[in-house]
Order: structure tokens, then sequence, then C-alpha cells
């Protein structure tokens, strides 16, 4: 009965460092820190020099002058969609969701804010 309850002990305690490690900070990295708001990357990872997206303009396409090959985002309402082509144009859209750190699956031109 003593190795059992050893055994039962080690295992609840390996389950504990396990869970102790998965409880650190939710940065990537290579990742700038997640802050409030919306951020364009012209490098993957959140590299180069960012271009920060007004929340508030909801609906308006706005065309980039640097492709985006990444994007962060946190905000509890708002979205971001990007566009492989200039003045919002292409075959797809790709939608971020209101919490995105993220490479792009391709260079997005353009971008509109859309509700989450």
């Amino acid at each position: 009965m003593t190795r059992l309850r050893a055994a039962a002990v080690g295992a609840a305690s390996a389950g504990a460092l396990v869970v102790g490690i998965g409880a650190g900070t939710a940065v990537a990295a290579g990742w700038p820190p997640l802050q409030e708001g919306a951020y364009l990357y012209p490098g993957t990872t959140g590299t180069g020099t960012a271009t920060e997206v007004d929340l508030r303009d909801l609906g308006t396409c706005h065309t980039l002058s640097t492709s985006a090959l990444s994007v962060q985002v946190v905000s509890g309402s708002t979205s971001l969609e990007l566009y492989p082509g200039a003045d919002c144009t292409g075959a797809v859209a790709w939608r971020s969701g209101s919490l995105a750190q993220t490479d792009l699956p391709w260079q997005a031109w353009s971008y509109r804010v859309v509700p989450a």
C-alpha cells in the first residue's frame, strides 16, 4: 500500500508541475507583447513597422502602402477582414477574430474593420 500511495503522490506532483508550466504569459516567441487595439505588420511574427488600425472606423476599406504579412488584434467587439487586393478586392477575404496574433495566409493589401 505504501508503494501505491507513493506512486499516486508522485503522479499528482508531476501533474501539478505540468499545470504550473502552462500558467505563464501567452506571448509567442518573437511577437511584440499583446496590447489593446489592432496592428498590421509587413513581416511575419509581428516584425517591421506596425500600422495601427482605427477600430472605431467600421466598414471603411483601407488600402495599405505596404502589404501586411502578420496581424495582432486585441478587441472585445471588432475583427479585421483582410484582402489580397487593393480596395478590399480579391477572391477571398480572411477574418481575424477579436483576439488574434498570427501570420496571414497571404499578403494583405487592404482591410476593413467589422463587428466580431
